[in-house]
């Protein structure tokens, strides 16, 4: 599946040092500093296309965005891989809802989501992968858990015993009530008789009247939402035999650490025999208005209508920049309000011939990224720039400082 068009990415004077991109690993619950590399390796879960583009979306894929951006600043190589789930319960019941088909539903989100990529600035992935198209690479995954003697029926139905790797739970650091409740809110079937294990993942869904199937050598059907991820990242990543690791970054919302890449990464090692990703890295959850954002309540904010009311995608990723991406974040209206402001100041503040001295402010900013991409710490750096400015001090080279921040930032001013 296509992705989205490239993005002009400036370059950066080889003056400046970038040292190794620290990142919180939620696995260990600790900041882990990536090994220098030529060539790293980033999957990140994208869209259910039934609803696209919100801001808990645009938040998490603004992370991701920074994190690539910074180690393609290092000189090294980035593959990139994003997945689109196009055949998932949600989607079948919206497009029954709305009496299209569901295909048609799944084209319609993935262009609008699409386009808001190409709005906010983002950096297309090498391989934007749709579950429908990577069903081959999805059934050998699936047969190599079967050759393992991790799998087992419960009636038509394939799963995967997730206790098959040791490791399972260390990802999550949950307590066993707060999994199951969570396992049950987000899809999953604990109390479905005849498994083994409560916690056992779907991986082969058999064809259900009315709905779309594949063939495959353990029937008609489609599979389960955490194998695909791991099919898609194991083929499209392409590891290397010598790794420890199969991929580099594991990235999401909070909202998958359990159960999806809890599971997702269990799946991996019980193909691989190694473990799945050097750091598993979550963006936090955005409410509104003192509620929680979700499909359910009906007060999501759309990326899309945003733009079409006028305002400027800069400003949103301005002001979702100013809260550290980790972290929830309730969102206002006055935020891209104050968002706005802040990038007419600072376009005006890089169209003046002369600034306020830059090259420490460069540094400054690389070494903020460099410690799990502070964007806060960024935004206030360039607050106190604008100030100088704007107060008359020179020495500085707006036009280096404009190609660093769109560049590093992904803000085109």
């Amino acid at each position: 599946m296509n992705g989205w068009p490239a993005i002009y990415r400036p370059k950066i004077s080889s003056s400046y040092n970038f040292p190794s991109l620290s990142i919180f690993d939620s696995a260990t619950r600790s900041l882990q500093s990536l090994p220098r590399k030529d060539l790293y390796r980033l999957y990140v879960c994208g869209i259910t296309p039934y609803d696209a583009t919100h801001l808990g979306h645009a938040a998490t894929y603004l992370t991701f965005d920074l994190i690539h951006r910074y180690l393609l600043a290092t000189g090294s190589r980035v593959t990139f891989v994003e997945n689109i789930t196009d055949i998932d319960d949600p989607l079948l019941e919206r497009a029954k809802r709305d009496n299209v088909s569901w295909e048609e539903l799944a084209q319609s989100q993935i262009d609008l989501f699409r386009g808001d990529m190409t709005d906010l600035h983002v950096l297309p992935p090498q391989s934007y992968v749709g579950v429908v198209e990577a069903m081959p690479h999805i059934i050998e995954a699936i047969q190599k858990l079967i050759d393992s003697g991790t799998t087992y029926r419960v009636d038509d139905d394939l799963y995967y015993r997730v206790h098959s790797d040791p490791e399972f739970g260390a990802r999550s650091h949950l307590e066993e009530d707060e999994k199951l409740r969570i396992f049950k809110e987000r899809g999953g079937d604990p109390d479905r008789k005849g498994k083994e294990n409560p916690f056992d993942a779907l991986i082969w869904l058999a064809q259900r009247p009315g709905e779309p199937g594949w063939p495959s050598p353990f029937g008609v059907g489609r599979p389960g939402w955490h194998i695909e991820c791991s099919a898609i990242a194991l083929h499209y990543l392409s590891p290397e035999s010598k790794d420890e690791y199969s991929i580099d970054i594991q990235g999401g919302g909070s909202d998958l650490i359990f159960p999806h890449h809890e599971m997702s990464g269990a799946q991996s090692f019980s193909i691989t025999h190694r473990k799945f990703a050097r750091a598993y890295v979550h963006t936090g959850m955005i409410g509104l208005d003192g509620e929680k954002m979700s499909k359910s309540l009906g007060n999501l904010v759309f990326v899309s209508h945003m733009i079409k009311a006028g305002i400027e995608p800069m400003a949103i990723r301005w002001a979702l920049m100013e809260h550290p991406y980790a972290e929830d974040l309730m969102w206002t209206d006055s935020r891209i309000q104050e968002a706005c402001h802040a990038i007419e100041s600072l376009r005006e503040c890089l169209s003046k011939v002369d600034v306020a001295p830059t090259e420490s402010v460069i540094t400054e900013i690389i070494s903020c990224l460099a410690n799990n991409i502070d964007t806060p710490k960024v935004i206030s750096i360039l607050h106190k720039w604008i100030s100088e400015t704007k107060s008359g001090k020179t020495g500085g080279e707006a036009g280096e400082l404009s190609r660093v921040i769109d560049a590093l930032l992904g803000l085109a001013l």
